[in-house]
Parts: structure tokens; C-alpha cells; sequence
């Protein structure tokens, strides 16, 4: 595996966020699921076998691209760089 490749933060903001792992491939599958509560940070690494995350629920998420809001009226998380 290579450890350089791409990953995401991302920090639950209320309790039941859901993290959903995605399939590569042909056909694209839910492969893994994580559950966080309120305050909880999770890692994720896009590998050969990862290549989307699906998040529902309000969290921050970090990428080496920006960051970002999600959840009912998601703002920018530029007012949050206080960090994780």
C-alpha cells in the first residue's frame, strides 16, 4: 500500500455522522461504514480498494484541496480554521 496516497479528516460536528467507504472498480459498492459522535476525528486513506467517501451528517473534512462544510446549511469551514 502505498502511504503517500490521498486522505481526508474528517471531525463530527453532531452526534451519528456517517462515513461510508466506496468501491473502485466496475460496479461501485459500499464497502466499509464508520459512525462518529459529536467531536470525533476520522482518518480516511484512498487506496486501490477506496476511491469515494460518502459523509452524511454535519462535519468538517480536511483534504489536502481545502476544507469544507457538510450537513443542513453547510457554510464554508474557512470560519473554523481553528482546526481540528
Amino acid at each position: 500500500m502505498d502511504l503517500s496516497s490521498d486522505y481526508i479528516v474528517v471531525k463530527a460536528l453532531e452526534d451519528g455522522v456517517n462515513i461510508i467507504g466506496l468501491t473502485r472498480g466496475r460496479d461501485t459498492k459500499f464497502h466499509h461504514a464508520e459512525k462518529l459522535d459529536s467531536g470525533e476525528v476520522y482518518i480516511a486513506q484512498f487506496t486501490e480498494t477506496t476511491s469515494a467517501v460518502k459523509i452524511k451528517g454535519k462535519a468538517l473534512i480536511y483534504t489536502k484541496h481545502g476544507s469544507m462544510m457538510s450537513g443542513d446549511n453547510a457554510a464554508s469551514a474557512d470560519k473554523f480554521a481553528g482546526g481540528i
